[in-house]
């Protein structure tokens, strides 16, 4: 409903106007002659509405689009097919998302998300996967998972299983950063700052950062745009800062550069960047400060050792199989290794993007992932370098799938900003976010209420991880990481189902350290031999 609306700021108060208006005539007919009590009553009860969602705290919604932003919520109380075809349709979200968005409301909002009569999922149909459970479940007595990330380093940092993906502050307002942070601060797990460097916003609140540095270098920039020791010093040292993060690609839309304009850089996001005003803020679409796989492991060796010490590694979404393959060989060739990977699935959300690259361009998180576990355990790197997974990762389900994949841990963008309250309006890219989640508007993300908001983020992250604290110990396990592909079942057709482990590739440790490679999968096949360590082309 609310994609039907003009997003434009006087709009979204017209009907709160025209109630407050006919208030008006109500009472001098009333006065005048006697009459019009009934409407006057009328009129006064939808001003007073507007007034309480203007002044409430809980919904987004209202707060922005007050009196007539209940019919959204009315449709809510009418039959499920009502509810699809007129209030889903503001996001024009698949069934999947639609359910996504549905469990984390339930969580974030800390109501029950037990539900009547079974699934609603079709278990025959081909792709359906369940987990094996045990005859003998666990008892497990907390569900604040960890692992040690950088067990080497000066710093290790002890992360939760679960944390929230990059988004930078510019492409999410303000106050939806202070909600997020606020949320990590309180629930002790991770916030990755995106590209945008860390804004005063990520600061305030003092929850964990993992400080991600994009080809543009933000926040550690020197005037040319390259990259600057002294500045990423400064701010890496910072006690918040636990990880940092090398962006190379992201999931929705790999190998493609961004340009923020002039007119949307604002004085508090070119502080975060250290970036001019009134120019266009560029993020190039490949790194300066190395051109070769060697030179990106120096790198990552450089910026563990000016951050004091602390994890240090870097993020991509997976193309050409040879140029994971020669990072791979310059690890072997230099003895440098990153204390962490994160693989980005191409299904992976942005504000913005060109169709052709969220859709066509980059591996999924599946294929990508399986790559990276395989080919690190094939050179017998596994057990040093943690394995961490973005890519429409939401319910407990999708943690425990993706560490039966290999992942150590999981993040997630968009179950977090559902917990915000994004209703996915797809207006991210316009600054006319209905919720105030993507926008810089200071009046439209004033409805988006920190402490509120908060909670929610604490809550979805701590609803989730006891979630998957039953899953684990319905299994008989005592920790997620004992989750493996032998624990996951999917149907193949019909009449067929096989285990994961059946379905995809596993590779014997140490099995690339061989120079026969023949009876391996064809990437491996192929690719491997050609791989080198200097260079990224073939």
């Amino acid at each position: 409903m609310l994609a039907y609306l003009n997003n434009r700021y006087p709009v979204r108060y017209t009907v709160l106007g025209l109630c407050a208006f006919g208030l008006l005539l109500c009472l001098f007919s009333l006065v005048a002659f006697g009459a019009g009590l009934i409407l006057f009553l009328v009129f006064s009860g939808l001003v007073g509405l507007g007034i309480y969602d203007l002044r409430q705290q809980h919904s987004s919604v209202l707060r922005n689009y007050p009196v007539i932003g209940h019919l959204r919520f009315m449709m809510e109380y009418i039959r499920p097919e009502i509810r699809q075809y007129f209030i889903e349709s503001d996001a024009e979200a698949s069934p999947f998302s639609r359910s996504q968005r549905s469990l984390v409301y339930q969580r974030a909002k800390g109501l029950p998300d037990n539900r009547p009569f079974g699934t609603q999922l079709d278990v025959n149909a081909d792709g359906f996967e369940w987990m094996n459970h045990s005859v003998a479940p666990t008892r497990i007595a907390s569900h604040d998972f960890r692992i040690t990330i950088g067990p080497t380093c000066a710093q290790p940092y002890e992360a939760s299983l679960f944390n929230i993906s990059a988004m930078s502050f510019g492409s999410l307002s303000a106050n939806a950063i202070l909600a997020l942070n606020a949320g990590a601060k309180r629930g002790g797990f991770a916030h990755d700052t995106g590209e945008g460097s860390i804004s005063a916003h990520h600061r305030q609140p003092g929850g964990d950062l993992i400080w991600e540095v994009g080809s543009g270098y933000f926040g550690c920039r020197d005037e040319a745009g390259a990259f600057s020791p002294e500045r990423f010093t400064a701010n890496a040292t910072q006690p918040q800062v636990k990880m940092i993060e090398i962006k190379l690609s992201q999931g929705a839309k790999p190998g493609h550069g961004g340009i923020l304009p002039a007119a949307k850089v604002t004085p508090e996001i070119a502080a975060a960047r250290g970036v001019a005003l009134n120019i266009d803020c560029v993020s190039p679409s490949s790194h300066s400060a190395f051109s070769t796989p060697v030179e990106m492991m120096r790198f990552i060796a450089r910026l563990r050792e000016l951050s004091g010490g602390k994890p240090t590694g870097f993020k991509l979404c997976i193309g050409h199989p040879w140029e994971w393959f020669a990072m791979v060989k310059a690890m072997q060739l230099t003895g440098i290794t990153p204390d962490f990977i994160v693989v980005d699935g191409s299904e992976g959300g942005t504000g913005a993007a060109p169709l052709e690259f969220t859709d066509h361009v980059g591996a999924p998180l599946q294929e990508g992932l399986l790559l990276v576990h395989n080919t690190l355990k094939g050179v017998g790197l596994r057990s040093k370098i943690r394995i961490g997974c973005a890519g429409k990762v939401v319910s407990a389900f999708d943690i425990a799938r993706m560490m039966a994949l290999g992942a150590d841990w999981c993040n997630s963008a968009r179950g977090f900003m559902f917990a915000l309250g994004c209703i996915q309006a797809q207006t991210c890219h316009t600054g006319n976010c209905p919720t105030g989640v993507t926008t810089q508007d200071p009046v439209r993300q004033q409805a988006l209420v920190v402490p509120d908001k908060a909670d929610r983020v604490y809550r979805f992250h701590q609803n989730t991880l006891h979630a998957l604290k039953e899953l684990v110990q319905a299994a008989g396990l005592l920790h997620p990481g004992e989750i493996n592909s032998h624990h996951i079942v999917r149907r193949v057709n019909e009449n067929e189902v096989k285990l994961l482990a059946n379905l995809v590739p596993q590779m014997a440790d140490g099995a690339l350290l061989d120079s026969d490679v023949s009876g391996l999968h064809n990437v491996f096949k192929y690719y491997w031999p050609k791989a080198r360590a200097e260079s990224f082309t073939l």
